[in-house]
């Protein structure tokens, strides 16, 4: 390893809705065209932090399943100046979560920030009159699990002891609205009630390692991201300004990476102005 620069690593770099994501394709029937759209926003909130964090000088580790699926993610950020490179990592299987950050030392290093946005739309596809949990296939429900909590305690658990032995390190997750306290299950939403169990668990790491100077902080994105898919959407169209800007929200993340340690926020809540804050 002979990696120069500092480490950030953004678990589900690439966004369901970027223009040939599942979430687009389920919502629009095909992909969408992203010609149009700024650079900042063609990945939603994962590759808007990875570009900032590579513009502040880190190596950025990009990860999801299939490594063609941030390809273009990286070459953008390359054309940038950026350095960038890709792993895949599984949030479903232990073995690639470890294979995958055993990749990563191996590679660039142990990384000094680790952002955990990754995302899942289980639930959408479920027709109306399905919202109760006793429609709720449990392949399902596991994979809501697996993603909002099982997973993340596994990315946890291969990333804290490293900043835990050096004394600093960031370990930030991008969480919503549906993680303040249990909701309902609405058509056409995921089954997002297993995401309060991801807001626990930053709850609980803040608890156990903020003292050994790891800040763990749980960012509830509240409202509707820019992205190709979603600035299609009937919504997005008639009401532009309830939008947020994912390179709005990637300043925050770099923001808490940043902050002073005498002063550590450890919930940041982010809601666009017209709109009134989820609770």
């Amino acid at each position: 390893m002979s990696n120069p620069k500092p480490v950030a690593v953004v678990i589900g770099a690439t966004s369901k809705w970027q223009a040939d994501g599942r979430n687009t394709r389920l919502a629009h029937g095909h992909d969408v065209d992203d010609s149009g759209m700024p650079v900042a926003a063609r990945w939603g909130v994962g590759g808007a932090i990875a570009q900032r964090f590579a513009s502040e000088g880190f190596h950025v580790v990009l990860t999801t399943r299939t490594a063609s699926n941030a390809a273009s993610l990286e070459t953008a950020i390359l054309d940038q100046g950026g350095a960038c490179s890709t792993v895949e990592l599984d949030l479903v299987s232990e073995a690639s979560i470890s294979d995958a950050f055993s990749e990563i030392r191996r590679s660039v290093g142990d990384p000094e920030a680790v952002v955990l946005n990754a995302g899942y739309l289980e639930g959408r596809d479920l027709p109306p009159g399905k919202e109760l949990l006793e429609h709720i296939p449990v392949e399902m429900f596991d994979t809501a699990q697996h993603i909002a909590s099982r997973g993340p305690f596994l990315v946890a658990r291969a990333a804290l002891p490293a900043m835990r032995e050096r004394g600093s390190g960031s370990f930030l997750i991008t969480n919503n609205a549906a993680s303040l306290r249990g909701r309902k299950r609405q058509t056409g939403q995921s089954l997002y009630y297993p995401r309060v169990m991801m807001r626990a668990l930053a709850q609980v790491l803040t608890e156990e390692y903020s003292a050994h100077g790891v800040h763990v902080a749980n960012v509830i994105v509240d409202g509707l991201i820019d992205s190709p898919g979603t600035r299609a959407l009937p919504i997005a169209q008639r009401r532009p300004e309830i939008i947020m800007n994912p390179a709005a929200i990637a300043d925050a993340f770099y923001y808490l990476h940043t902050q002073d340690r005498s002063c550590w926020t450890h919930e940041l809540q982010l809601t666009p102005y017209p709109t009134n804050p989820s609770f």
